[in-house]
């Protein structure tokens, strides 16, 4: 049996209040979501915990011995959080965390701010990085781990996904394509390209869609940053293969965003190469960050791009 501690304080509160709407207001929930966890408990245990009449609410003599267990198995559960709290916050350093423009997005500061409140010891260096560098830090050391997008080529590279965002086409105002809702990969790949200057041949191969085409890109500029690369498009020399986070971050009067249907995604995550005691406690948070936080990475997720400049 595989019972949630949600559903043990539930019945606690129940319990210990013979009435179930004081319970629910001292929980600080709704009184019928809080009878449905209940009923899921009994079904889950195969007796019944309370009788329920009109009136009144009783324990039953097998719900007077779940009691007992359920405040004991609580009281060590959160003892253990306790514990694991202080030990938190006796931890200490520098961890140094690299990042390219955007950083996790929407993610960054739920991170960043969680790991900050749990550690507060633990002082995090954010350092950015240009395209020079897609590894964020991790290929020369300088980072301890990194918010980047894969394919990079650095060695004993271990990777926590966060989110996969959708491949956009950034392109002038004034390009043929700029008005459609959505581009296909062969419509595009004649489209003189805007690359960052980067040595890293997997990284430069997936932003100029290298696996779709039978012969090379048409790379007419190299930038060393996001902004570069904006203006350069900007100017009517380029387009661009993007990500649709840089439609909210990097909205611009004279480029549009354009979602390509058929190429996939670029998958957005945290590096690192050596283990530690801080990098593991770092990517345990955002796990937990990441998992509580469907809303956001709906919103990263989607390839719908803001409302243009006129």
């Amino acid at each position: 049996m595989d019972v949630s501690t949600r559903k043990l304080r539930y019945f606690v509160a129940v319990a210990e209040e013979l009435h179930f709407s004081r319970a629910a207001a001292r929980l600080y929930v709704a009184q019928q979501a809080m009878s449905k966890q209940i009923r899921e408990l009994e079904e889950s245990v195969g007796t019944t915990l309370l009788r329920r009449t009109t009136r009144s609410v009783s324990l039953t003599p097998a719900g007077e011995l779940f009691l007992t267990a359920a405040r004991e198995a609580l009281a060590v559960l959160d003892a253990g959080v306790l514990a694991s709290q202080q030990e938190g916050r006796r931890l200490g350093g520098t961890l140094r965390l690299g990042f390219m423009i955007g950083a996790a997005l929407e993610l960054t500061t739920p991170i960043t701010s969680a790991f900050a409140d749990r550690y507060p010891g633990v002082r995090v260096e954010l350092r950015e990085y240009g395209f020079s560098d897609p590894s964020s830090g991790l290929a020369d050391g300088s980072a301890d781990l990194a918010l980047l997008r894969l394919p990079v080529q650095v060695k004993d590279l271990h990777f926590e996904r966060l989110f996969e965002e959708p491949l956009m086409l950034m392109l002038p105002a004034g390009h043929r394509l700029a008005s459609r809702s959505s581009v296909s990969v062969s419509e595009i790949l004649d489209e003189p390209l805007a690359i960052g200057r980067s040595a890293d041949t997997m990284w430069r191969d997936f932003w100029t869609l290298a696996d779709h085409r039978s012969h090379a890109a048409t790379v007419v500029r190299e930038t060393s940053s996001q902004t570069e690369e904006l203006e350069v498009v900007a100017s009517g020399v380029a387009c661009a293969i993007t990500v649709a986070g840089a439609a909210r971050y990097t909205a611009h009067p004279r480029v549009r965003y354009v979602p390509i249907s058929d190429a996939g995604g670029a998958v957005l995550g945290i590096g690192w190469r050596e283990p530690n005691e801080l990098v593991d406690r770092f990517i345990d948070v955002a796990r937990e960050v990441r998992d509580s936080s469907p809303e956001l990475l709906a919103l990263i997720e989607c390839s719908t791009p803001p409302p243009s400049f006129p």
